[in-house]
């Protein structure tokens, strides 16, 4: 999830135009209707079977668990990346590579889901669930990560996803890119960034999505999920149909007009996002195997990294990383990580991505 396009545009368009066009369109779709509900099944699996087996009908104590968890482990993760980094390469051996690569992603994965979970839990237990106090722990956070030039940190499926190529497999971006030769510093700048950035999006995640348990049919969750799903995928449609205009917008914008532009495109785009994650999650509650919830969680959350795992695309499932708005050059600061066929076919024409 999150994700910058830096880099990864470079040679991606080659001589034809329409075939680019076309190419992005089809990522697009994939990221959407593939790739986004098979990260959701994960993530609601994944979340599900902590309530499940950690404490169930306790939630302090089981958000608590979640969030030492959670906290350590990304926090460990990120700390240790280029360590990972140097021990781990398809060159030394490709099948040992391929496997202990996966775990990576499998135990990373496992560990984001319950550093969000402890978080959003914790704000369940300590500010309550009413209207009010949900509104202004959304607003607050949301008011900070403007103010921190951090809020794209708040996008997902289907507006970011990650291939599993190795370059840059285990790279943590952290908030003030500080040098790892620099131990305490970078130890600070790692917990910065896992702490507070990533506490913030779990905040406003959090805030929305009660919002709209509140407000949106709150009484008939089938009929809510569907309309999460039909709005959020709406929204989506707008989003990737007016890439274009805000491109052009923000290659011609500067200094606070340009941030303001592509921070509004941030907000709308992660409109859509988090209701067609609601939309998925519920649908899933809803639909299936209801009647055995456990069997359910344990398929939503084992297929789906599974078929994940077996298109590339299994690092989609990580919260992992900051990233600043408007920080790249040009077109590239609202271009969505949405890579798949194009970075396909620049490995079978170029052969400058290795695997």
């Amino acid at each position: 999830m999150r994700g910058s396009t830096a880099g990864i545009t470079d040679g991606l368009r080659g001589s034809s135009r329409l075939h680019y066009i076309f190419l992005t369109i089809l990522d697009n779709v994939l990221s959407s209707l593939i790739i986004s509900p098979l990260v959701v099944s994960y993530w609601r699996g994944t979340w599900s079977l902590m309530d499940r087996y950690v404490y169930s009908g306790r939630p302090r104590e089981s958000g608590a668990v979640s969030l030492a968890i959670g906290l350590v482990g990304v926090l460990v993760f990120t700390v240790t990346q280029r360590l990972h980094g140097r021990i781990l390469h398809p060159e030394s051996h490709r099948l040992v590579y391929y496997v202990l690569s996966r775990f990576y992603t499998a135990l990373f994965g496992f560990v984001c889901v319950n550093s969000w979970r402890g978080a959003w839990m914790a704000l369940d237990t300590y500010t309550g669930g009413d209207a009010p106090s949900v509104a202004v722990t959304t607003l607050v956070s949301l008011l900070l990560l403007l103010a921190s030039r951090t809020l794209r940190n708040i996008s997902a499926p289907p507006f970011a996803i990650v291939t599993d190529r190795y370059d840059g497999y285990f790279d943590v971006p952290t908030m003030f890119k500080a040098s790892s030769d620099d131990l305490w510093m970078y130890i600070l700048d790692c917990g910065f960034s896992v702490c507070v950035i990533g506490t913030l999006v779990v905040f406003v995640w959090r805030g929305v999505w009660c919002l709209l348990d509140m407000y949106l049919y709150p009484g008939d969750m089938a009929t809510s999920a569907w309309a999460s799903l039909a709005i959020g995928y709406s929204l989506v449609l707008v989003s990737f149909g007016a890439q274009p205009l805000i491109k052009w917008v923000v290659i011609r914008a500067q200094g606070l007009c340009r941030l303001a532009a592509v921070d509004l495109y941030l907000v709308f785009s992660f409109c859509g996002t988090i209701n067609v994650w609601r939309g998925f999650w519920n649908l899933l509650n809803v639909y299936f195997i209801s009647d055995r919830p456990t069997l359910s969680y344990w398929l939503s959350h084992l297929l789906a990294f599974m078929v994940l795992v077996l298109i590339n695309s299994s690092n989609s499932v990580l919260v992992r990383g900051v990233y600043i708005d408007a920080e790249e050059e040009g077109e590239q600061c609202v271009d969505f990580p949405c890579y798949y066929l194009r970075l396909f076919f620049q490995v079978s024409q170029f052969g400058i991505i290795k695997d």
